[in-house]
């Protein structure tokens, strides 16, 4: 793929679709380097909202809206943020002469778990788990026999786990089916995964442009309900499992194409190595870059689209811990405690303008000599959050 060359600071526009914490930082560090931005999501003040030159509260799955938005900004980077998305607006942008980052078509493939999976399995020939795709429960029945069990059941579409959950027994699946329409996305297809007993999970962050392609540090992280409350950098693996996951991430990530910051995800069992799912752009899991790197990944993420060089330090261990809400308020408030806050501690607040049961608002962040202390530091600071 044929990269345009960088634009001067104050002609360059990058459009975000999608404003929600991760996109918040993307913009901020836009921002650090003079560049405009617009910021665009479904609700009004989302998280990215309150930081960008302009923002808008758009139905993003109408390809109207969204070209229109794009034509009216004329954006000189359109940076898709989260997976529900009308794809054909990007295809179309594309054709009318914007950049879309990594590309429309790497998005096509990676916002949907059917398209990754065929492409990362069936065409680049990667090592995964065996999967089936289901649109009916009696398919789902069927599959999950073939599968065996356990077996881990998603939507094709959904973010922050919403919608997966792992069915045991034969028993298990009615009420699996049911879980799938709480997706964030389109809950009309599912993937039925055989369960791997894997030893770890891990994120690799994989950032490429036309300077070459770099890894971080590989993240380690605890999931619950399919949703991250824990990660960690560096995560220990063998050199050999590192080897495999940075092979196979350069092959898919080369394989999509375009410039920006991919989150490559693993299942490992000893030294060997699943491919599990991409997003091309930042990761939760890897909020934790914020306090273990000289340049997060959203710093990163922004120096690939604009093809500068992708060089950084680590500073240490460190470890990230998800606060969650307890409570549904439309004018939410967090409780932190003051000692949150140290020479290698501190927390990052999201600032959403509304709280349910489980909505993710806030991150601890911890560096510490030893990784397992910045884990249980990260988590004691959540423990002490309150939110009303």
């Amino acid at each position: 793929m044929t990269f345009p060359a960088p634009l001067q600071n104050d002609s360059i526009k990058i459009m975000l679709l999608g404003s929600g914490e991760l996109g918040k930082e993307v913009a901020i560090e836009a921002q650090r380097l003079g560049i405009e931005v617009v910021a665009v999501d479904k609700y009004k003040n989302a998280p990215a909202h309150l930081v960008p030159n302009r923002s808008y509260a758009i139905d993003m799955q109408d390809e109207a809206a969204v070209l229109g938005l794009i034509e009216k900004e004329q954006p000189t980077y359109i940076l898709p943020e989260v997976e529900a998305i009308s794809i054909s607006a990007l295809f179309e942008a594309e054709k009318r002469g914007f950049h879309v980052i990594p590309n429309a078509e790497a998005v096509n493939k990676t916002m949907n778990r059917k398209n990754i999976r065929v492409f990362a399995a069936e065409e680049l020939g990667l090592t995964t788990s065996k999967y089936e795709f289901v649109t009916t429960l009696e398919g789902l029945e069927s599959a999950a026999e073939r599968i065996g069990f356990p077996c881990v059941i998603k939507p094709v579409m959904s973010s922050s786990g919403h919608g997966q959950s792992i069915a045991r027994t034969p028993e298990d699946i009615a009420n699996s089916w049911e879980i799938a329409k709480e997706a964030r996305g389109d809950a009309s297809e599912l993937i039925v995964e055989e369960f791997i007993p894997f030893d770890y999970e891990i994120t690799l962050l994989t950032v490429r442009n036309e300077t070459g392609t770099v890894f971080c540090d590989p993240i380690g992280h605890r999931q619950e309900d399919g949703d991250f409350v824990l990660s960690w950098q560096p995560m220990a693996m063998t050199p050999e499992a590192l080897d495999k996951a940075r092979t196979i991430a350069k092959a898919v990530t080369d394989g999509l194409g375009g410039r920006g910051i991919f989150g490559v995800e693993f299942f490992v069992k000893g030294d060997e190595v699943y491919f599990s799912e991409l997003s091309p752009r930042p990761h939760d899991t890897g909020m934790v870059t914020l306090i273990t790197q000289s340049q997060s990944e959203f710093a990163l993420h922004v120096r690939a689209v604009l093809g500068l060089p992708l060089e950084f330090t680590t500073y240490g261990n460190g470890a990230c811990g998800a606060y969650k809400a307890k409570n549904e308020s439309t004018s939410p408030t967090l409780d932190i405690p003051n000692d949150a806050f140290t020479a290698t501690s501190f927390v990052r607040i999201f600032g959403k303008p509304e709280s349910h049961i489980g909505r993710r608002m806030a991150v601890s962040l911890v560096l510490d000599e030893d990784v397992e202390r910045a884990k249980k530091r990260a988590t004691a600071i959540v423990e002490r959050i309150s939110d009303s």
